[in-house]
């Protein structure tokens, strides 16, 4: 297993409230994670520390088995922890009322990865079928694309796209979307906040993504390009590649 986790404050805002990361296992399994934290003043930044800081210790003292169905149960019953970990700290301190951020994390092994989410932080797969978004997202516009009252067309430039359905810590119970995908020798999974998905094409991340360069040097190249189309928003990147030539070469997992 090859991975490599990065964020950037990208160009506009004046901190990063992005957070995330990679974390294994002494049972060569992998947990990524990306949290892009919501509230600005509200202490955004806060809340996705709070969410990845609190999921990797989970993480840390479990024992799990490499079976889908227990990784499903595990990261459901961890970030609802999570989410009432938030929601208690917030209801307590005035200074963070209103905080929350979204989360997307997928637990990988080398033969399935079991990936969940809330908000609009995503998960990409590419492998032989080609590259598309793995995750739905938790989003006014996405709803209104599923109903059919717009087109995606028309969501690109929706002037409520950035309004959020579902947040870990906003409210006391929250509602993750939870499932496992096959996960065989050269397949990868992109987990990324909304700072790449917003300015970066599926067209473009999948150019990249087949590229020959090393992950660190596609992760950076992403972040680049993000930037260069206006870096808004905070970026930050998870790319986990099912390599064992990675390995083998003497590369780190």
């Amino acid at each position: 297993m090859k991975a490599v986790f990065k964020t950037d404050r990208g160009r506009v805002r004046p901190h990063n409230e992005d957070n995330g990361g990679i974390f294994e296992t002494q049972n060569n399994l992998l947990l990524a994670v990306v949290a892009d934290g919501m509230g600005g003043h509200r202490a955004g930044d806060v809340a996705s520390e709070m969410a990845v800081k609190q999921l990797q210790e989970l993480w840390e003292q479990s024992s799990l088995e490499i079976h889908p169905e227990e990784a499903e149960k595990w990261l459901t019953e961890a970030i609802q922890k999570v989410n009432n970990h938030i929601f208690v700290h917030a209801s307590k301190n005035e200074e963070c009322q209103g905080m929350g951020t979204t989360m997307v994390a997928a637990v990988c092994s080398d033969s399935f990865a079991t990936v969940a989410n809330i908000g609009d932080s995503r998960c990409y797969i590419f492998n032989e079928l080609g590259f598309s978004q793995f995750t739905e997202d938790h989003t006014l516009v996405n709803e209104l694309v599923r109903s059919g009252h717009i087109s995606r067309q028309d969501a690109e430039h929706h002037p409520r796209k950035n309004v959020i359905l579902r947040a870990l810590g906003t409210e006391e119970h929250v509602i993750v979307d939870v499932k496992t995908i096959t996960f065989e020798q050269g397949d990868c999974l992109l987990l990324c906040s909304d700072g790449l998905s917003n300015k970066v094409s599926d067209v473009e991340l999948k150019q990249i993504l087949e590229s020959e360069q090393r992950l660190e040097e596609k992760a950076e190249q992403l972040i680049n390009l993000a930037n260069e189309n206006g870096g808004e928003d905070n970026i930050t990147i998870v790319i986990v590649k099912n390599d064992e030539e990675a390995i083998r070469n003497g590369e780190s997992s």
